[in-house]
């Protein structure tokens, strides 16, 4: 069974689960290619959804991989000193949308997550990329930076 919901952008559209990326297949394969000097582009649109199947093999699975989460976790395993995650605004803001709106420059972690708490990033928009820093600030002790080009 499809499931469909209404939408903003459009009248009604089909959503499946985004389930939290746990890792990438391919990690070690792209620390290889890190180690050797290779300019590596990976986890672009966040990915195939796969489950390990009986086989030892994988399976496809219906879901949508947040690209933003899963390039944390792709960051984190082959130890990337920074997490840079570009978008189309140059900076997280708090207060988006509201006359007191304020792009964030250099933050530390914890005042990061009170914003987070305080709901300032919005689910499916930058809410994943503040969460993807959080985590690989947390998981490596590194910068995270959300920027546009």
């Amino acid at each position: 069974v499809k499931c469909v919901k209404p939408s903003a952008a459009k009248p009604w559209r089909r959503v499946v689960p985004s389930p939290d990326p746990i890792s990438n297949v391919e990690a070690e394969t792209i620390r290889g290619l890190i180690e050797r000097g290779v300019i590596v582009i990976a986890s672009g649109g966040g990915g195939i959804p796969v489950i390990s199947d009986e086989a030892g093999g994988f399976t496809g699975v219906e879901a949508v991989i947040d690209k933003d989460l899963a390039g944390q976790r792709l960051a984190s395993a082959v130890g990337a000193d920074v997490l840079m995650i570009l978008t189309d605004v140059p900076a997280a803001i708090i207060n988006y949308g509201k006359p007191n709106a304020q792009a964030l420059g250099t933050v530390r972690l914890a005042e990061m997550e009170q914003y987070q708490r305080e709901g300032h990033f919005a689910p499916g928009s930058m809410g994943p990329k503040v969460e993807a820093c959080l985590r690989h600030v947390r998981a490596t002790g590194h910068k995270a930076i959300i920027t546009s080009l």
